[in-house]
């Protein structure tokens, strides 16, 4: 019998992250990104377990120029992964926002496409690329199946009294302007690995997961499903991240407009690109150069760590509240994974809610490639570490469709 490899691709606006994975063998192949794509000074970089990284220079100005440049280093690269690409049996892609009408990946398809092209206005950032990586790769591998693994269905089980905004309700009904949320993949993820960590059954579990990276967002999960979540019509709602404002009062947008004679989506632009930890320190979204220049006495690096700890702690404890009980909350991400110091700092104070966080077992927790838990054995709450792995979710989809399971 053929083993069943699977190819992944995400696609960004310049960039393309790709997995190969060997699902008969539970192996990953290798994985990778083409950065750069469409700006120039492009190159790939190719892990393959075992051996030295593969880095090489290579121009794309297209995204079908990336995904080649993937599809011949895995097969006439210097050390080729698989002898032909027909031993590829499917190809998933990620795509940010799937509105409405996707709440499952969903095989691809003339119509598929036309929604996804309809619903750009719904992530400007996220699914025009998405589409056109899907578009390449179709052109590419036009004889295996293609199939999008949507970023926001994880959290279409979202309750209206979640998802719907206290505006007039034909903005909903006209627009579907509601809360979708994003990083759905992470967070089912993380979810499932947490069950597992606390030998709980994944339907009886109540989490608050914690995705921190340049993004963030936060989900309230009740007995397995997602009853909330932080990130709203567009990623631009919820915690303070990398470059996003996150929370603010909307009213904000048409003063600053008025006074710097911008248009409204300028500014909307500027809370999307230049604020967050970028617009309090002035300088940086690396939260390991926030806390080195806040360990050397730079105020606004200081009250950039300040703002965003103080906004975690709340949004946690709303989450509490939201479910009651909480048998664990879960980190993820870059920053969720590594900065042990944002950890410390955020979980604080909580033991009167149950959680006690044991500080040696938080600053060990620094691997990428370790789940832990790192709070007191005494924790009501447990908090645990888990590095993500959107890439194996896209893989299970791409699977299951194969299989029938959808």
């Amino acid at each position: 019998m053929q083993d069943t490899i699977i190819l992944t691709l995400n696609c960004g606006s310049s960039s393309v992250k790709y997995q190969l994975y060997n699902w008969n063998k539970k192996m990953i192949l290798c994985k990778g990104i083409v950065e750069r794509v469409t700006v120039g000074g492009s190159f790939i970089k190719q892990e393959v377990p075992g051996k030295e990284i593969l880095v090489k220079d290579a121009e794309c100005p297209t995204h079908k120029d990336a995904i080649k440049l993937i599809t011949e280093t895995m097969i006439r690269g210097e050390e080729p992964v698989i002898d032909n690409l027909s031993k590829v049996k499917a190809c998933g892609h990620r795509v940010v926002h799937g509105g409405e009408k996707f709440v499952q990946s969903t095989l691809i398809t003339e119509e598929s496409l036309e929604t996804f092209e309809e619903l750009k206005d719904l992530a400007p950032l996220h699914n025009p690329p998405n589409i056109t990586g899907i578009k390449a790769a179709l052109e590419l591998m036009p004889d295996i199946p293609h199939i999008a693994v949507m970023d926001t269905a994880f959290l279409q089980t979202l309750p209206q009294k979640a998802y719907i905004y206290a505006i007039p309700y034909e903005w909903y009904e006209k627009y579907r302007i509601r809360r979708y949320g994003f990083h759905g993949t992470s967070h089912l993820y993380i979810s499932r690995r947490a069950a597992v960590l606390l030998k709980k059954k994944k339907d009886k579990v109540n989490l608050i997961t914690c995705h921190i990276g340049n993004g963030v967002s936060f989900t309230a999960i009740r007995n397995g499903i997602a009853v909330d979540h932080s990130m709203g019509f567009t990623p631009l709602e919820g915690l303070v991240m990398g470059t996003r404002s996150g929370d603010l009062d909307p009213a904000i947008v048409g003063y600053i407009s008025e006074k710097e004679g911008l248009s409204a989506q300028e500014v909307i632009t500027i809370l999307n690109k230049k604020s967050g930890i970028l617009g309090i320190s002035g300088k940086y979204t690396d939260r390991r150069d926030i806390i080195k220049e806040m360990k050397e006495g730079n105020e606004r690096a200081k009250l950039a760590f300040n703002i965003e700890v103080y906004r975690i702690k709340k949004y946690i404890g709303a989450y509490m509240a939201v479910l009651g009980r909480v048998d664990a909350i879960v980190f993820t991400a870059g920053v969720g994974e590594m900065s042990y110091e944002l950890r410390d700092e955020a979980l604080r104070e909580l033991d009167n809610l149950g959680v006690k966080i044991d500080k040696e077992r938080n600053k060990n927790a620094v691997s990428r490639n370790h789940e832990s838990i790192i709070s007191t054995d005494d924790s009501k709450v447990k908090v645990l570490v888990i590095p993500t792995d959107e890439e194996i979710v896209f893989t299970e989809d791409v699977v299951a469709i194969l299989n029938g399971e959808y």
